[in-house]
C-alpha cells in the first residue's frame, strides 16, 4: 500500500472527549473500599495486575511500555490510558494491542464521533431506554509531521464508515515505518477533521476543559448540553 504524504500539522486546542467516570484522580478505583493500609496495598496489587495502563507503566504490557509513555506532566494518566486501553477489536487506526490518542479539531466533530460510537454500543444490546453520560473535554496541542489523508481519494477504503479492515492495515504499516500519526477527515461529521497520534509524547499541553452531558432517547443523535459539573 502506498503511504500517504507527511505534512506538518500545527493545531492547538484539539478535543478528546473522555467519559467522566475515567476522570484523572490518580487513585485506584478500588481504593475507596479499603478498610486499612494492608487492604489498600492488596487492592493496589490487584489493580496493578488487572489495569493495562499500570501494567504498561511498569513495562509489563507487550504493545507499549515505559520508553514511550509519558510521566510527570499534567494528565499523563489520561494520555497513557489512550494507548494502553484499546478497544478489544481495535479502532480505525489501531489494533487491539495498542491504542492511539484520537482527537478532533472541532468540538462538534468530537461530539459526533462520541455520539456515533456510543449509539453503536447501545444498539448492540438493544437498549431502548433513555441513556445519559457525561464526558470531559481534554484539550491538547500538536505540532508534528503526520501522514495526511485529507483530500486524497486513493484512501477512500481507509475511511469506510462501516469497516476498519483497510484502516487498521494502513496503521500497522505506518507504525512499522515509524509514523507519528495520521490526520484525516472525520467519517462521522462532514467537514470535520480528526487526528490519531501514535506516540504519547506528541500529545502536548493537555488540560481539562468543560464537561458535557449526552442524552440518548432511542435515537442515534443525542442532545448535548453543558453538564452542571462544568
Amino acid at each position: 500500500m502506498t503511504l500517504p504524504p507527511v505534512r506538518l500539522v500545527r493545531r492547538n486546542d484539539t478535543h478528546r472527549l473522555v467519559p467522566s467516570r475515567y476522570s484523572d484522580n490518580g487513585d485506584s478505583v478500588l481504593a475507596e473500599i479499603a478498610g486499612n493500609d494492608a487492604d489498600l496495598q492488596d487492592l493496589f496489587d490487584l489493580d496493578l495486575a488487572t489495569n493495562d495502563r499500570l501494567l504498561a507503566e511498569n513495562n509489563l504490557l507487550p504493545g507499549i511500555g515505559i520508553p514511550e509513555l509519558v510521566f510527570a506532566v499534567p494528565y499523563f494518566r489520561i494520555v497513557n490510558a489512550a494507548f494502553c486501553h484499546p478497544h478489544p477489536l481495535g479502532s480505525r487506526f489501531n489494533g487491539p494491542e495498542r491504542g492511539a490518542w484520537y482527537a478532533a479539531f472541532e468540538m462538534e466533530t468530537a461530539q459526533a464521533e462520541v455520539a456515533f460510537h456510543r449509539w453503536i454500543e447501545l444498539a448492540e444490546v438493544d437498549w431502548k431506554d433513555e441513556e445519559e453520560a457525561t464526558y470531559d473535554d481534554y484539550l491538547a496541542d500538536f505540532s508534528a509531521g503526520l501522514h495526511d489523508l485529507r483530500g486524497d481519494k486513493h484512501f477512500a477504503a481507509v475511511l469506510a464508515p462501516d469497516s476498519y479492515v483497510a484502516s487498521q492495515a494502513l496503521a500497522e504499516q505506518l507504525l512499522e515505518a515509524g509514523s507519528l500519526g495520521i490526520v484525516y477527515p472525520s467519517v462521522r461529521r462532514q467537514s470535520g477533521t480528526c487526528l490519531a497520534a501514535f506516540r504519547p509524547a506528541l500529545v502536548m499541553n493537555v488540560r481539562k476543559g468543560k464537561t458535557y452531558l449526552f442524552r440518548w432517547r432511542g435515537r442515534p443523535k443525542p442532545s448535548v448540553s453543558l453538564s452542571p459539573e462544568s
